[in-house]
C-alpha cells in the first residue's frame, strides 16, 4: 500500500501533467495562429507526451487500489511576445515537472518505497530527455529561426514529429 503523502503528490502529478498537456495546447494555438503549423504540429504531440504520462500515473495509482482524484485544469495565462517565447516557457514547464518528480522521488526514498522509485525511475529519464529537446529547440532558433530559410527549414524539421507511444515506460 503506498503510504498517504506519496499517493496525494502521484495524484497531484496526475492534474499537473494534465496541466501540461493543456499548456503544450495552447503554444500549439500560438504556433498555429502565427503560420508554423510544424512548431503547432511538435506541440500537440507533446500534448499526447504529457497526457500519456498523466494516464501512467493514473494507472499506476488504481493499481495500487487508490482512487484518483482529478482537479480544474488551470488555464495557461501566458502571453507571447515572440516565436522563441513559447519554447523558452516550455524549457521552464519542463524543468518545473522535473522538480515535481524528484520530490515524489524523494518521498518514495525517505519511505523506502523501492517500487514506487522503479515506477518513477523512467518519469525521472524521461525528464532528462524533455529538458534537453527544449533547450535543444531554443538553441535552434537562437541560431537559425529568426532568418526566414532557416525558420522555414525548422518548421518543416518539427511537423516531421510522430507521435510514438512509449514502449519502454510504465504499463497504462
Amino acid at each position: 500500500m503506498l503510504q498517504k503523502k506519496i499517493a496525494t503528490m502521484i495524484n497531484n502529478q496526475v492534474n499537473k501533467e494534465l496541466y501540461s498537456a493543456y499548456l503544450y495546447l495552447d503554444f500549439a494555438n500560438y504556433y498555429a495562429a502565427e503560420g508554423l503549423d510544424g512548431f503547432a504540429h511538435w506541440y500537440e504531440v507533446q500534448a499526447q507526451e504529457e497526457r500519456d504520462h498523466a494516464m501512467m500515473m493514473r494507472r499506476y495509482l488504481i493499481d495500487n487500489g487508490l482512487r484518483v482524484i482529478f482537479d480544474e485544469i488551470e488555464k495557461p495565462v501566458k502571453v507571447f511576445e515572440n516565436t522563441i517565447d513559447p519554447l523558452k516557457a516550455g524549457y521552464e514547464h519542463e524543468q518545473y515537472v522535473t522538480a515535481l518528480i524528484n520530490d515524489i522521488y524523494a518521498e518514495a526514498f525517505s519511505a523506502k518505497d523501492f517500487k514506487t522509485m522503479q515506477f518513477l525511475d523512467w518519469f525521472i529519464k524521461e525528464q532528462g530527455e524533455e529538458e534537453k529537446n527544449a533547450e535543444d529547440m531554443i538553441k535552434k532558433m537562437e541560431l537559425y529561426g529568426y532568418d526566414a530559410k532557416g525558420l522555414y527549414s525548422l518548421n518543416q524539421e518539427l511537423a516531421a514529429r510522430v507521435y510514438t507511444p512509449s514502449a519502454t515506460g510504465p504499463a497504462m
